[in-house]
């Protein structure tokens, strides 16, 4: 098979744990390119804590996209403009928000290049520390939030938000889609929203087929577009069973999984 795309997650896939890129992946990535395969990096970050990597692959320059928020962004990196954007009303926010606080769960949202919470907790920390975003206190989360947004967040120890996990799945079904991007994130959008129908979305627009895609990542957000791609794979330190629904498991982000992938897939066929 010719592959034309390759789908990155981020964290814990594209990314060491110290958040950066390796020079053997990126100069796997950088030779992709170059032979006109698209490098589309998809993520449950917000876009601005992905324009510096996309910068530092040189997306631009060779016309791919980003995948944000889960895929409720699509970014063109050329033009910079929204491909597709999808929001949550106020009122589904402000009932998220009375939910996490019947389960005891600290909830974050995103308001313009803020994150906006209430209560002040290590897991929000934690999103701007990976995000590169301020986080903004606030004293009223329903009166704060009088605008439609792209996503929530309910965080927790993952014991905890597994089991509210399951209960709001339930309460949801048909209404929200609804994921875990770690286990102490607990992500909401709307319904039918994963990076897998954006993925799909994508490719249809460039007239690229879903056996030509090859998608990469680790958690349980990566879950539709790893079942969706020609090729889903798998990272190593990815939890068992994320690697179970792959067509091939690579090495762990500490030790090039993603570059082996690419050597394995892409360029050993291109010099054959």
């Amino acid at each position: 098979m010719t592959y034309k795309m390759i789908v990155l997650d981020l964290d814990d896939t594209l990314l060491r744990d110290d958040h950066t890129i390796s020079e053997r992946t990126k100069q796997a990535l950088m030779a992709a390119q170059q032979q006109g395969i698209k490098v589309v990096l998809a993520s449950g970050r917000p876009t601005f804590g992905m324009n510096d990597i996309a910068d530092e692959l040189q997306l631009e320059e060779y016309g791919s996209f980003i995948l944000s928020f889960n895929g409720a962004k699509i970014i063109n990196c050329k033009t910079k403009e929204e491909q597709y954007s999808s929001t949550l009303p106020p009122e589904v926010v402000h009932r998220l928000y009375e939910l996490s606080q019947k389960e005891g769960v600290f909830i974050h949202t995103y308001i313009g290049d803020e994150i906006v919470t209430e209560v002040e907790n290590r897991y929000t920390t934690r999103e701007g520390e990976i995000t590169g975003l301020p986080v903004k206190t606030i004293d009223n989360f329903v009166e704060g939030v009088s605008e439609p947004v792209v996503k929530v967040l309910m965080c927790e120890d993952p014991d905890k938000l597994v089991k509210v996990e399951q209960k709001l799945k339930e309460e949801f079904a048909g209404t929200l889609s609804i994921m875990r991007s770690k286990p102490y994130f607990l992500e909401f959008l709307e319904e039918g929203v994963t990076k897998g129908s954006s993925l799909d979305s994508l490719i249809q627009s460039l007239g690229i087929q879903q056996d030509e895609v090859i998608a990469i990542g680790d958690s349980y957000n990566d879950l539709a577009m790893i079942e969706f791609a020609g090729l889903g794979v798998a990272m190593g330190n990815a939890p068992d069973d994320i690697k179970k629904i792959a067509n091939y498991i690579t090495d762990t982000n500490m030790n090039d999984g993603v570059a082996k992938v690419v050597e394995k897939f892409v360029l050993a066929k291109a010099s054959v």
